[in-house]
């Protein structure tokens, strides 16, 4: 018999890295929020490899923490080893990672929720939700209702899970938890559209069994990045990991029992990631290469399990012993914990707004894997968009929309919601046309005026911004006025550089733009230079010596912030616009684009297609037209979907919101 339990503002499904994310954003914003999660021991957990960041994963941590949230602070206070990837490369393309202690970490983010103020923390598995009265009700399995103005489903692999080890399969989450077996039926009850994904991680296995000697060791990198913009002192690396190669043999191995993969055995449906194969999938579709690295990383200070990147797999047990023994300083391995495969359930993303609210389902939010992504950054990501627009339209404010120019975060939204995934997404800098906007170095700079006028940047924070950007104006001003003489000494330094030297006065930026030159080889001429915060430093070099790149990239902004301005109706009948292809209108009316911009990045749509558009609208046929039936309801729901409730008026007529869009934080 079910009992009332507990009312709340915003409600959040799981507390993974996108739950934890969401509930905080929504706490601090001043909401009354309940997370719940299947078990309270595991929260934060991190079921395959325990590190943060990487190749463009690091840029959406910095971003995270620039906007107030908290990952990039765990990572910095429970680090075990950490390195900046891509130093060879462009600035663009920097990266930081960071192996981590899961174990801390979990206990880190556990205790952040436990004592963040007007957060309650429920161990419960919600089993139904309902819609009754413009409210949602959560039931869980103990026949506890709670209800909440907005919910945020972040379910990570849970929902349906379902294990896979060779022949064996059965409902599980990960880590030996349960699955969250209750919940599947009542969102296809609501409508929502739901299909099956799959990942896996490796085996974890007993460092005392493993020869190091034969292995190539690798060190983390000094001094330590910090991956949050507040955090301070000196940190240090505390482990190291190391590199093998599979061999020959491994591949032997792996195809002499490919048939017992349920893989390739038909056992598993549901869509794996495209870039993060399992070990059998690189044997098969890199048939080329006889080797593959592996590399061999440490789950915690107070642990002897080793973690064993590269090396996915859902093979058998004996098959996973016998092919990681063909493996140099594996011979002798002893496995802790066998690879697995897990499928769950996740919803199209294409049915959700730029808000990660559902569209036909007001106050009802995804987040993380539930979206159809992969990876804890980008679940961090989405979980704090989710939190701060559910906490906004619990208070009846216009969402934080973000949108391509601002940042990676809104990259991935927008990909998800508008071009959706038919594989687990993952972000890479790739993705991005704007990467030398979105460095990592400058996401505070984006986005933590955005963060502030959420209400997740506090007093101090705001405080050391605004004297770190004080810093690099003051520094830019030094830069263009100080002019060196052309002495021996500076010649010669420039010789030395490989670099021209001067016959007249030359200012210190120009010498700056240089790429033979930087900050520190300068030091002995630029004898007026204050000290300088590392990361005004670094920002100071990179805008001066990609400035013409730079000043193109924001000219393309502005062009795309242009066709973002040209909104869309909400109550557009496609399909009786002439001129738009049938796969144009069949897009559009599933999409539903908000604007122009949008409607150019869904598959499908052409710029033929964007032309007619452009014409339907400037003929004034979008005030009289084309419009569906039900446009009254429509206009309504889409209203209270972009949190218009009467007392705001017009989504952007608000001063913060319209400052915000001056600052590129919304579109």
């Amino acid at each position: 018999m079910r009992f009332f339990a507990g009312g709340y503002e915003v409600a959040v499904v799981g507390a993974g890295h996108a739950g934890i994310e969401a509930a905080l954003a929504a706490a601090r914003m001043g909401c009354s929020t309940a997370v719940f999660t299947i078990n309270l021991d595991w929260v934060g957990n991190m079921p395959c490899n325990p590190s943060i960041g990487g190749t463009a994963k690091g840029h959406l941590v910095r971003e995270i923490d620039a906007l107030g949230g908290e990952m990039g602070k765990a990572a910095d206070a429970t680090f075990l080893q950490s390195r900046m990837l891509n130093r060879g490369k462009g600035p663009a393309v920097h990266s930081l990672r960071a192996q981590i202690d899961r174990r801390e970490y979990s206990a880190y983010m556990k205790r952040t929720l436990e004592r963040t103020p007007g957060l309650d923390i429920h161990q419960a598995e919600v089993t139904a939700l309902e819609r009754q009265d413009g409210r949602w009700k959560l039931i869980t399995r103990l026949e506890e209702e709670f209800v909440a103005r907005t919910v945020i489903l972040a379910t990570g692999t849970f929902l349906q899970g379902k294990i896979f080890v060779g022949d064996v399969s059965y409902d599980g989450g990960p880590d030996g938890l349960f699955a969250a077996t209750g919940l599947t039926g009542s969102l296809r009850a609501l409508g929502v559209s739901l299909r099956r994904f799959k990942t896996g991680t490796p085996a974890r296995v007993l460092k005392s069994s493993l020869d190091f000697s034969r292995m190539e060791r690798q060190e983390g990198e000094t001094p330590v990045v910090p991956f949050s913009f507040e955090t301070g002192g000196v940190l240090e690396n505390r482990e190291v990991c190391h590199m093998t190669w599979t061999t020959p043999e491994t591949k032997a191995v792996i195809l002499a029992n490919l048939h017992r993969s349920p893989l390739y055995g038909g056992k598993i449906e549901g869509v794996g990631p495209r870039y993060c194969p399992s070990i059998e999938d690189k044997v098969v579709r890199f048939a080329e290469k006889e080797r593959h690295p592996v590399f061999v990383e440490p789950c915690g200070l107070h642990t002897d399990e080793m973690y064993l990147q590269g090396l996915s797999s859902s093979l058998p047990v004996d098959v996973q012993l016998a092919f990681l023994r063909t493996i140099p300083g594996l011979e002798q391995v002893k496995v802790m914990r066998p690879a697995y495969a897990i499928e769950y359930d996740c919803c199209d993303p294409l049915q959700l707004d730029a808000t990660l609210e559902f569209l036909d389902l007001p106050g009802l939010y995804g987040a993380g894997q539930f979206n159809g992504s992969s990876g804890y950054e980008e679940a961090g990501a989405q979980g704090l968009v989710a939190g701060v627009n559910a906490a906004r339209k619990a208070k009846g404010l216009s969402a934080m929309r973000l949108d391509r120019a601002s940042s990676y975060i809104g990259t991935l939204v927008d990909d998800l919601v508008t071009k959706g995934c038919t594989d687990p997404y993952r972000m890479m800098t790739s993705r991005s046309e704007y990467r030398l906007v979105l460095r990592q170095d400058n996401a505070d700079e984006r986005l933590t005026p955005v963060g502030r006028e959420m209400g997740l940047v506090d007093e101090s924070r705001w405080a050391h911004f605004t004297s770190r950007q004080e810093q690099k104006r003051e520094e830019r001003r030094r830069l263009r006025e100080t002019v060196l003489p052309p002495d021996p000494a500076l010649n010669e330094l420039l010789v030395s550089c490989e670099t021209t030297p001067v016959t007249t006065g030359v200012r210190l930026e120009e010498l700056l733009r240089r790429p033979q030159l930087d900050y520190t080889k300068l030091t002995t001429v630029d004898t007026g230079r204050p000290p300088l915060d590392p990361l005004v430093r670094e920002q100071v070099e990179v805008e001066l010596k990609y400035e013409g790149y730079i000043r193109r990239q924001e000219s393309a902004i502005q062009e795309m912030r242009r066709l973002e301005s040209r909104l869309l109706p909400e109550t557009i009948a496609y399909d009786r616009i002439t001129g738009l292809t049938r796969e144009a209108q069949e897009k559009l009316n599933r999409v539903r684009p908000r604007s122009i911009g949008q409607a150019s990045r869904i598959s499908g749509v052409s710029p033929a297609d964007i032309s007619v558009l452009l014409v339907w609208l400037s003929s004034g046929r979008a005030q009289c037209g084309a419009i569906n039936p039900d446009a009254a309801e429509e206009q309504e729901r889409g209203k209270e979907k972009n949190g218009m409730n009467g007392k705001l008026g017009k989504t952007g007529e608000t001063g913060e919101i319209t400052e915000l869009k001056e600052k590129g934080g919304t579109r």
